[in-house]
């Protein structure tokens, strides 16, 4: 089984490790391809670009330029500790066992604008590239062009190693979009988080990027290998609704707090 989750733009590289254990990332070779466009943006193109304020594109076009590609403990960190958004909030590797990080080191991939994919302990140096933007580049006017197959293959390879065949899509659309279905060797099931709010249950952004952390600590603490097992996730308040739900679409809902 193959979890996937996007990464987040909040960042920390100030909190203590629970680890010293460490991988370096396997697509580096493309990454050094996109720093070398990125080099090329000024502060303002690269406001404009990715709809951010002017401290912030400062800040992303210094990132851009300090990056480089001997990745040590000193000048990265392993990317499940360095992301920290509502999904890495549900996630809480920082308290994960050594026997947890192990079994998500093989099951757990994030999907990400400048290194492809990532495993939770690769090395990761401070960035800002959302996959959905329009960066042009040598192999075309976004980055879905930039990583084509490359991702999907990256994938095939971890599923190949484990000897499985399921995928459990916890990322956002603007990530999973990164992956092609149809080439990826493997059977995709989707949790769907819904909230009630004012008797209806929709997907309400903060709480299912929360949930999608959620689920992937479950399975981790869990050890799941079977989607049939994810039906039990009941992590705060959660339930499996078996009547909305389909072979490749686990719907989970919560009642108004």
């Amino acid at each position: 089984m193959l979890i996937l989750i996007s990464p987040a733009k909040t960042l920390d590289y100030q909190s203590d490790l629970p680890t010293d254990r460490y991988t370096q990332p396997e697509l580096l070779d493309y990454s050094q391809q996109l720093i070398a466009v990125a080099r090329k943006l000024s502060a303002p193109q690269i406001s404009s670009l990715m709809h951010i304020s002017d401290k912030l594109a400062s800040l992303n076009e210094t990132r851009f330029h300090e990056w480089q590609p001997d990745f040590t403990p000193q000048n990265a960190r392993q990317a499940i500790l360095a992301f920290k958004g509502d999904v890495y909030t549900g996630l809480q590797a920082e308290e994960f066992s050594d026997a947890d990080f192990e079994f998500a080191q093989q099951h757990l991939r994030m999907l990400s604008g400048l290194y492809g994919v990532l495993r939770p302990l690769d090395l990761m140096q401070p960035y800002r590239l959302e996959m959905g933007i329009k960066l042009e580049n040598p192999k075309g006017k976004d980055l879905y062009h930039f990583w084509g197959d490359t991702i999907t293959e990256k994938l095939n390879q971890a599923l190949e190693a484990q000897g499985d065949n399921i995928v459990i899509n916890l990322a956002s659309d603007e990530y999973y979009k990164s992956v092609k279905p149809k080439k990826l060797n493997a059977e995709i099931i989707k949790p769907v988080f819904l909230d009630e709010k004012n008797g209806k249950f929709k997907v309400i952004s903060f709480y299912a990027k929360k949930a999608r952390g959620l689920m992937s600590r479950y399975i981790i603490e869990n050890r799941l290998t079977k989607p049939e097992q994810l039906t039990g996730f009941n992590t705060d308040g959660y339930f499996f609704d078996e009547a909305t739900s389909s072979k490749n679409e686990l719907v989970f809902k919560r009642h108004e707090q």
